[in-house]
Order: C-alpha cells, then sequence, then structure tokens
C-alpha cells in the first residue's frame, strides 16, 4: 500500500524558507513520478513541482515547475531514504496553502511533467497535507 506522509510546513514570514518533507513508504520508490501540489482556501489544487526521472522512458522524464514557484522552490528526492523534499525559498503571502505529496508509477505516464502537473488527477496517492502560512 502505497503511504506518503508530508511534514515541514509551519509559519514563517515573507522571505523566509521552509523545507517540506514526504516520506514515503509501501512501494518501489524509484520507480514513481512525484509532485508537489497546494490548495489554498477557496482555489483549485494547483501543480507546482513535478519530477520523473525514468531511464527507460526519457520523453516523459524530467522537472516541471509552475511559474508562481519557479526559481524559488526546488523539488528533490533522496532515494535511499525514501524520502521527497520540496525546498522553498523567498516565500510570499500567496504560498499560503495546505502542502501535498503525490505519487504516480512511472509505467502509467504517458505524458510530460507539466502536464502531470496540470491535473491533481494524474496522480493517484496522495498524501494528508501539511499547511504553510506566510505572513506580509
Amino acid at each position: 500500500e502505497v503511504q506518503l506522509e508530508e511534514s515541514g510546513g509551519g509559519s514563517v514570514q515573507a522571505g523566509g524558507s521552509l523545507r517540506l518533507s514526504c516520506a514515503a513508504s509501501g512501494f518501489a520508490f524509484d520507480d514513481y513520478a512525484i509532485g508537489w501540489f497546494r490548495q489554498a482556501p477557496g482555489k483549485e489544487r494547483e501543480g507546482i513541482a513535478c519530477a520523473n526521472s525514468d531511464s527507460t522512458n526519457t520523453r516523459y522524464s524530467g522537472t516541471y515547475y509552475s511559474d508562481s514557484v519557479k526559481g524559488r522552490f526546488t523539488i528533490s528526492t533522496d532515494n535511499a531514504k525514501n524520502m521527497v523534499y520540496l525546498d522553498m525559498n523567498s516565500l510570499k503571502p500567496e504560498d499560503t496553502a495546505v502542502y501535498y505529496c503525490a505519487v504516480q508509477p512511472q509505467r502509467m505516464i504517458r505524458v510530460t511533467m507539466a502536464s502531470m502537473c496540470l491535473f491533481a488527477t494524474a496522480f493517484d496517492s496522495w498524501g494528508q497535507g501539511t499547511q504553510v502560512t506566510v505572513s506580509s
């Protein structure tokens, strides 16, 4: 059973930094694409960073960042620890949201990471989310 658990959220002032973590278990971590999404109150869930490292299918591999976070956020993994991270710098009040990590088996992916990040429904497995609040 795929299990994902986010942590690292909290309150920070504008301009500050946070590192979100996502602990993964129950599946072969190396064989999955990963994504970070966020959802602010009253808004749809937004894909902000999606990454896939599939040496057998380079057409659908790569890393995508939404324009809203590009240059400020970085997605990374520690495969030995089955961990996914989202480093967030230069935080803005508009970054306030619940942040979710998600995974999808590489064998099921036939689109680019940009496309995967467009639709939350592209990912089948989700964590419970962690709240990030940025004050001005």
